[in-house]
């Protein structure tokens, strides 16, 4: 088994197991921004967070192992360093979440409009829902914040998913920023997927009944010559028979 044989069936084996992960995260994130716990439960969710990253960070270095070109692996996954290191991308971790995703896309099945109308639904939920539990927990507390609240938080999400941007929150803080700036690239990015996804759908369909046609077409061609052809031989032969008749009248 080479190396990337062995990578893929890695990826594939560990798939499931870091969405519980990712799902395991989200929860003790939702905890800590939402409750605030103090004394041992803090600690606990403390220790939870600990061991989700510690899990992310073995797959990390699993796959870069596991890899036939570690250095142009590494040049690749940049980001899955970057959320393994960084505090600040560490919601990204969520992203093992789509994993879910593509269960509830078999169940649905494989109907693009199925397809646009989960990952929409889906992505936009996740995206605003992250989203808002990090800017909650980097601005509330922070000198003239305006997001104090988790309904702020949410209702400042949306507004800047969607790019409407009434004005009324936003963030004061350096990594709030940051957060917003990801949010909304994320928002275009959701977008574009989707506006990408149903144009391939619409160009693979035309294109599906144009060769159908075009098919049934031929085929018609294909008759109609035959038909010709088969009249043309009749016509050859109706004077030859005439003329080899005999005429046996008394």
């Amino acid at each position: 088994m080479t190396m990337q044989q062995r990578l893929d069936r890695w990826e594939a084996r560990a798939e499931w197991p870091l969405a519980t992960v990712a799902a395991v995260f989200l929860a003790a994130y939702s905890v800590n921004v939402l409750a605030q716990p103090q004394g041992l439960a803090r600690w606990a969710i403390h220790a939870v967070s600990l061991l989700t990253w510690a899990a992310f960070t073995a797959d990390y270095a699993a796959r870069l192992y596991l890899a036939d070109d570690r250095k142009r692996w590494f040049r690749t996954h940049l980001i899955d360093l970057a959320v393994v290191v960084l505090p600040l991308l560490r919601p990204l971790r969520l992203l093992r979440l789509i994993v879910l995703i593509g269960a509830l896309q078999k169940a649905i099945g494989h109907a693009i409009r199925g397809r646009v109308v989960l990952y929409t639904i889906s992505g936009a939920i996740m995206l605003v829902y992250v989203s808002s539990l990090a800017v909650l927990q980097t601005e509330r507390g922070a000198p003239g914040a305006h997001i104090t609240n988790f309904g702020d938080a949410v209702w400042w999400a949306i507004t800047t998913i969607t790019t409407v941007g009434y004005g009324d929150m936003y963030p004061v803080t350096t990594t709030g920023r940051v957060i917003a700036a990801l949010l909304m690239i994320g928002g275009i990015s959701l977008v574009g997927s989707i506006t990408a996804t149903i144009a391939s759908w619409i160009v693979q369909h035309v294109s599906t009944e144009e060769s159908a046609n075009a098919a049934a077409t031929a085929s018609h061609i294909n008759e109609l010559r035959a038909e010709i052809a088969l009249l043309r031989e009749e016509l050859r032969r109706a004077p030859v028979i005439e003329a080899s008749g005999t005429d046996h009248r008394p």
